[in-house]
């Protein structure tokens, strides 16, 4: 009996700000999805690359973001739609403007998503959420700094397509030690698409 083809064939991982592709959570969601048989693909920014310690300008982020997806679908030989984005905060969000700029993708997968700088709630960074039309899973802690829940829940209501919320009770935007929960939750969510 032959297998049934995913919806997801691939995901995108890109880090946060300071970090890199082997952020441990991003690490996590590899093993638990590899498993599953869809392939995924951490990615580093330039700046990581070059041995920066500052990140690029948001346009070279979301273009590295853009040529990793690219890349994957090409190499995997399926249509852009079918390979899915995401990352933890920065990369996360850097993921989420690609698609809200037109990137083909299956869904986004937002982990400590960073909705404004800490302490500075007027400093949305969501101007590009009414664009944004696949299914979004924002995975957060209950403390985390960069945004609460319910700021997070009536700004993620602005996005066009399917949000799913799931919360960390008592974590912060780090999610220290919650790697292997992360992970869970990502992995049942996308299989699941």
């Amino acid at each position: 009996m032959k297998r049934r083809e995913r919806a997801t064939s691939g995901l995108v991982l890109a880090p946060g700000a300071s970090a890199s592709r082997d952020q441990s959570a991003l690490v996590a969601i590899d093993t638990a999805l590899a498993a599953e048989g869809v392939r995924v693909e951490r990615m580093d920014f330039p700046y990581r690359l070059a041995g920066r310690r500052a990140p690029d300008r948001q346009a070279v982020l979301v273009a590295s973001v853009v040529a990793a997806a690219q890349g994957l679908a090409g190499e995997m030989g399926v249509p852009q739609d079918r390979i899915a984005l995401g990352g933890r905060s920065m990369g996360g969000r850097m993921c989420s403007i690609a698609v809200a700029e037109g990137l083909a993708s299956r869904a986004l997968v937002l982990v400590s998503y960073p909705l404004h700088p800490p302490g500075k709630p007027e400093k949305l960074r969501v101007e590009h959420f009414p664009a944004v039309k696949v299914p979004c899973l924002f995975v957060s802690g209950t403390r985390d700094q960069f945004g609460s829940p319910s700021e997070l829940e009536v700004a993620t209501g602005a996005i066009a397509g399917p949000v799913t919320h799931v919360y960390l009770d008592n974590g912060d935007h780090a999610l220290r030690r919650r790697d292997a929960e992360v992970a869970a939750i990502v992995a049942a969510w996308v299989l699941a698409l």
